[in-house]
């Protein structure tokens, strides 16, 4: 039988981590913790057919503290294991940096799915509430990877073709929606404050309801394009308001 669980659209297991607070704000943002490279509560996503991982490292100037993530033909995530109603925090903010765009990235191929930088936010798939269809399918990628997919993914991405505010499937799977949060060039190299709402951007995408939040995963990742990027991550919070 198999236990509720989320993985990205790869299938990477849920731990949970206890339910939301009443805090206007879930601070997910990164902490040191002892002297080890990632931050407290972020765990290593691999994929078992990608031997190259991309490297996350945490560094701090003053109270800033951020993840430098650098991928050379390569990819793997950092993940946040959470409980969370969307609808109580549905305001999603981040900032980032990218040092660069991929060259023969594609958001419509699966040749091109790579990303200088991304943030996903995965939705928990319950068996009790799935239509006959779902659970048959859940039910077989459970039985072949032992754990069951996400309902659904938001993957706010940095674009390398598609314009922003645009969405498109990925090629992939059509249960997670790239949304292009930033496109192109012309913020390459400086920081950038985000802000979505994932309540909405869930109705907007899937047209119903959303689940319960999983996970937040930042992803840098050049492995079906074969180049470099490097990217940086800080001060991501889930938020009422």
């Amino acid at each position: 039988m198999c236990v509720k669980f989320w993985r990205s659209a790869l299938l990477v297991a849920l731990l949970s981590v206890g339910s939301s607070d009443a805090a206007e704000c879930r601070d997910l943002s990164f902490k040191a913790v002892g002297s080890g490279p990632l931050p407290q509560d972020w765990k290593p996503l691999t994929f078992p057919k990608i031997a190259r991982h991309t490297s996350y490292t945490l560094e701090s100037h003053g109270k800033n503290v951020w993840i430098k993530a650098e991928s050379r033909n390569s990819a793997s995530a950092l993940v946040r294991e959470i409980q969370v109603d969307p609808k109580a925090y549905p305001i999603l903010r981040w900032r980032w940096r990218a040092e660069n765009i991929i060259q023969k990235g594609d958001e419509r191929k699966k040749e091109g799915d790579d990303y200088a930088a991304r943030v996903y936010v995965n939705f928990r798939y319950d068996p009790d509430k799935a239509s006959p269809w779902e659970r048959t399918q859940y039910g077989l990628a459970c039985a072949i990877y032992g754990h069951y997919p996400p309902k659904a993914a938001l993957n706010y991405i940095w674009a390398n073709k598609i314009e922003p505010g645009k969405a498109v499937d990925s090629a992939y799977t059509s249960r997670t929606k790239l949304i292009a949060v930033e496109s192109g060039r012309e913020r390459i190299g400086t920081w950038v404050s985000e802000e979505r709402n994932i309540y909405q951007d869930y109705i907007n995408y899937f047209g119903e309801q959303p689940p319960e939040v999983v996970a937040i995963a930042i992803m840098t990742d050049t492995d079906n394009t074969g180049e470099e990027a490097v990217a940086y991550y800080a001060d991501i919070t889930l938020c009422a308001n």
